[in-house]
């Protein structure tokens, strides 16, 4: 047998022996595992109760009368400057991500509450009617509740 004959012959034994998933096409190697879970690291807790406690306190706003603005909420100073120090805090989470080379895409869904946390503040600041100030608390309440699910679900890999 020439070595050509020889070499054609142990490219197809390995090639039928590799892992490889036929479905996707992918070998075993080439599967990215999930990135390590933060959710129990200081910092995401952190967050996660901050972010628990403000959708609290932003439920308890849309039980509230709606008819003024949104400094004569309860306690409307503290609340804005508790939305800043998460802001500030996911931004950190993304930073320290970023530092890690993580590849997911929590870092990038931090930065993105990070930066919209405020957006949603100047909103509720700027309704002018009691269903604007309703909608701009819903719409707190809701990426409130994304910084808290996007941190304790279990992690993915990068897409």
């Amino acid at each position: 047998m020439s070595c050509d004959a020889v070499a054609a012959a142990a490219f197809i034994w390995l090639a039928s022996t590799s892992p490889v998933n036929t479905s996707h096409g992918l070998t075993l190697a080439a599967a990215e595992a999930p990135p390590p879970s933060v959710a129990g690291e200081p910092l995401f807790i952190d967050i996660v109760a901050r972010a628990r406690k403000l959708k609290a306190e932003t439920e308890g706003f849309l039980k509230d009368d709606l008819s003024g603005a949104a400094d004569t909420l309860p306690d409307y100073a503290g609340f804005k400057a508790r939305v800043a120090q998460l802001s500030d805090l996911d931004m950190q989470g993304h930073v320290t991500l970023a530092q890690r080379g993580a590849k997911d895409d929590l870092k990038c869904i931090l930065r993105g509450i990070s930066q919209d946390l405020p957006v949603r503040i100047k909103d509720l600041e700027a309704a002018a009617t009691p269903k604007a100030r309703t909608d701009a608390l819903k719409e707190m309440t809701y990426l409130l509740r994304d910084n808290v699910e996007v941190i304790t679900a279990p992690p993915q890999p990068a897409a």
